[in-house]
């Protein structure tokens, strides 16, 4: 006789495959430092001018007290300190480390876009992925920064006739930067397409009729995700030091519209009598950037199915 009273079988639940990705990711000790140090950093940025409401501009029209405030050390009142015509240094961060994530970001989805919409084209449409791939050559052989300052000599003064001195500046360096560093994740996401359109599936959908368009978003797209994750969070530590180097260089935002690399741009020229000036939008910019790479480098260990199995 069979037993009947025997406890049913309980069956685990899969785990899905962005929970696999997380546990992997959690075992880079250097990508968990950097996750945390860039939300104490997203924090700072976001969330610190709640609290510290001292307008990043503000300039007191008393000429004494203006001439009282100017390059104060850090203190209880202006723990940065203060700049060359009295203005807050710790607010000044706060509000140019928007400005600069800001940027940094939406470039990377300009360049982002760009590249995985040439890479696919180009993996996917054989005919035209010689005319795509030689434009790409084309846009790595051009020298970067020549180009950006050139684009802000040329466009700066008509963007901001148009749209106003900060979003004309914001838009044409975002523009900029994302038209001109979108080549390498084209040519990582062409790679994985021509791996991709040979698989059985993707085969299978075209012996049916499904159009191109369907097995490009259904079937190509989602399976390039990875990469293409990997490709974005570099892009954004690439767009900010970019970013930074436009400004050090003066061709950025204006001086009422700071971000770190502007306030490098304006505490260089008294660097040996008050050299934390530079050394605060310095760290910040550094300790950005490194944790952005470390969260990559996780990102591309969580992301490998080879790594994520051990």
């Amino acid at each position: 006789m069979t037993d009947t009273s025997a406890a049913p079988i309980k069956l685990e639940k899969p785990r899905s495959q962005w929970r696999d990705v997380w546990v992997q990711f959690r075992q880079h000790k250097g990508a968990m430092v950097a996750l945390v140090l860039l939300c104490v950093m997203a924090a700072f940025v976001l969330i610190g001018p709640l609290i510290w409401r001292i307008d990043p501009n503000f300039i007191d029209p008393d000429p004494v007290k203006m001439i009282r405030l100017r390059n104060k050390g850090p203190s209880w009142d202006h723990p940065m300190g203060t700049d060359q015509i009295g203005r807050d240094i710790l607010a000044r961060m706060m509000f140019g480390g928007r400005i600069s994530l800001a940027v940094a970001t939406v470039a990377m989805l300009v360049a982002i876009f760009i590249g995985t919409t040439v890479g696919v084209l180009a993996g996917y449409f054989r005919r035209i992925d010689g005319l795509l791939m030689r434009l790409t050559d084309m846009f790595l052989a051009l020298p970067l920064l020549p180009l950006l300052l050139v684009m802000m000599f040329l466009f700066r003064d008509a963007a901001a006739k148009v749209l106003g001195p900060s979003m004309g500046t914001f838009l044409l360096i975002v523009l900029a930067i994302g038209v001109t560093s979108w080549m390498h994740s084209a040519r990582i996401v062409r790679g994985e397409v021509l791996a991709l359109k040979e698989r059985e599936y993707v085969l299978a959908a075209r012996s049916i009729g499904t159009p191109a368009r369907r097995i490009i978003l259904r079937h190509i797209l989602p399976n390039v995700l990875s990469p293409v994750l990997v490709a974005a969070t570099l892009g954004i530590a690439a767009a900010i030091i970019t970013e930074s180097v436009l400004s050090f260089l003066g061709l950025g935002f204006p001086p009422d519209f700071p971000t770190w690399g502007r306030l490098l741009y304006d505490g260089v020229d008294a660097i040996r009598t008050y050299p934390e000036r530079v050394v605060w939008p310095g760290i910040a910019i550094s300790l950005t950037v490194l944790c952005v790479n470390y969260i990559g480098d996780g990102l591309r260990d969580a992301l490998d199915p080879r790594i994520r199995g051990r």
